[in-house]
């Protein structure tokens, strides 16, 4: 019997949830699209959905489980929740970068974070990260100072500011 990971992030779309996650599921490897409802006749006076079109998608990212809803405009996303990305090298962070990047909004790109094409954000940073922002307050000020100067990572800058 399989494992049903106990909490699933679901994400809500306005008519944009297929796309989304086909275009996650491309980018990240270890993914799929697990499943699919979609609006019936039943409760359209409420939903407003057309019969037949997506309601929600499941799919998995890198194994992770997610739902996306197309429950209309009433929901934006904001930078008040992000998905992290722990990349092991810079080949990493310039992959998903770029493809998560792709046709967003590039005045909300600073510090790793960047907004994709359906508004959601995205932190792209080194797996290295948390050590070097927590093993001494000096090297911690200057890897700080390296990442505000950012807007994709470099990681041989942070390595270098981590040294001194």
């Amino acid at each position: 019997m399989a494992t049903i990971q106990r909490i699933t992030p679901c994400l809500w779309f306005d008519g944009q949830a297929e796309a989304a996650a086909n275009l996650y599921a491309s980018i990240f490897p270890n993914s799929r699209i697990t499943a699919v409802s979609r609006y019936g006749e039943a409760g359209r006076e409420i939903h407003g959905g057309q019969p037949g079109s997506v309601l929600t998608i499941a799919f998995e990212l890198d194994g992770i489980a997610f739902t996306a809803l197309n429950g209309g405009p009433r929901f934006r996303f904001s930078e008040a929740i992000s998905l992290q990305v722990n990349c092991d090298t810079q080949t990493e962070i310039d992959h998903y970068w770029s493809r998560l990047a792709e046709g967003g909004d590039p005045q909300a790109q600073q510090c790793g974070w960047l907004k994709d094409r359906f508004g959601l954000s995205w932190q792209v940073v080194p797996s290295s990260m948390a050590r070097l922002m927590t093993t001494g307050a000096d090297k911690a000020e200057r890897v700080m100072s390296a990442v505000l100067e950012m807007k994709k990572i470099d990681i041989a800058t942070l390595e270098r500011a981590y040294a001194g």
